[in-house]
């Protein structure tokens, strides 16, 4: 998660990209609840790879981590050179059973993973697996080929990048040979060359598959992925008794973050409002507005608004950063 989240900004100029809230959490803390949920064993470390996010960040990551009962540790990545040198970042982490998670990829599933399996790649049919790696599969439901970006059709089974490696001894040991040898793919070293070799030594790997695949690669997927995780949690009480209603309707599902002022507006459905935000004389639709931010006499739909910020006006596009004022 050390990447700098260009498509994101400006949300991501003041707030690492995995540190924005869905819902009223955090991505990553999402991604790790999930992934601990369809574990079949007790998850016992979580090691983050970030970028320098700032100690505040870094502490945040590790009570997520132990909230969850595990060890949380932090490793940086200060160069982009891959997925595959991403993870060797955090190496001494890469033993016994191991789950490696992209901290952009949200999902729903509904499954325990069988950790006596040798590998898994978790995978989501799509319409267009032209953007994406894929997988191919043989009778028997094992993975014979990975195939990035395929121009022409191989296969409609997108990897959504969660891998599970029952051998991460043997994961390391791979990745560290593309390292020393300097094999790279456009630049980087990637994950894909290490399972490509571990195939042809004879690794079956098998495809986990998810009911549902959420990106969060840009405000527009995110906004898309906020409305869906709250129809999924719509039923688990995610509006706070401490927030101030006068003369307002929320229309659910929504998450309403605590001391939130709500006055003469309606806001919902697929509205997460953030701790602290005051929302006055507007309509409100399929947004993310973060903490301490002011929403007055606007209408708002398809839209993020950061920390600290003020709307006024009508739009159905907006993203504005955090600590800004648009009139």
């Amino acid at each position: 998660m050390a990447g700098m989240g260009k498509r994101m900004r400006p949300h991501t100029l003041t707030t690492p990209k995995p540190l924005i809230p869905i819902a009223g959490k955090a991505m990553v803390q999402r991604i790790v609840e999930d992934i601990t949920k369809v574990c079949d064993e007790k998850v016992e470390e979580i090691a983050f790879v970030v970028g320098r996010f700032g100690k505040e960040a870094e502490e945040n990551l590790v009570k997520v981590a132990e909230s969850l009962g595990a060890k949380g540790s932090i490793f940086y990545q200060d160069q982009p050179l891959g997925t595959a040198h991403a993870i060797m970042c955090a190496k001494e982490c890469v033993t016994g059973k191991v789950v490696v998670a992209f901290a952009d990829t949200l999902f729903k599933a509904d499954f325990k993973m069988d950790s006596s399996e040798e590998g898994i790649i978790w995978v989501q049919k799509v319409d267009d697996p032209k953007p994406f790696g894929v997988v191919k599969l043989d009778a028997n439901n094992v993975i014979t080929d990975f195939v990035e970006k395929p121009q022409e059709f191989v296969s409609d089974l997108a990897i959504i990048g969660i891998y599970y490696f029952k051998d991460g001894d043997y994961l390391r040991r791979e990745l560290q040979y593309l390292l020393d040898n300097d094999i790279k793919e456009k630049g980087e070293y990637q994950l894909t060359n290490a399972l490509e070799n571990m195939k042809a030594k004879g690794t079956k790997f098998t495809p986990g598959k998810v009911t549902e695949w959420l990106d969060c690669g840009n405000k527009d997927a995110t906004v898309y992925t906020n409305q869906r995780i709250l129809e999924f949690i719509k039923d688990s009480g995610i509006v706070s008794n401490t927030h101030t209603n006068t003369s307002s309707k929320i229309i659910e599902p929504c998450f309403i973050g605590e001391n939130v002022v709500l006055t003469n507006s309606v806001v919902g459905p697929h509205v997460s409002v953030g701790n602290g935000t005051v929302i006055e004389n507007s309509i409100v639709k399929n947004c993310i507005i973060q903490t301490n931010s002011k929403i007055k006499n606007a209408e708002l739909s398809n839209s993020m608004i950061g920390n600290f910020s003020e709307f006024t006006g009508k739009s159905s596009d907006a993203s504005v950063g955090d600590y800004s004022t648009i009139r």
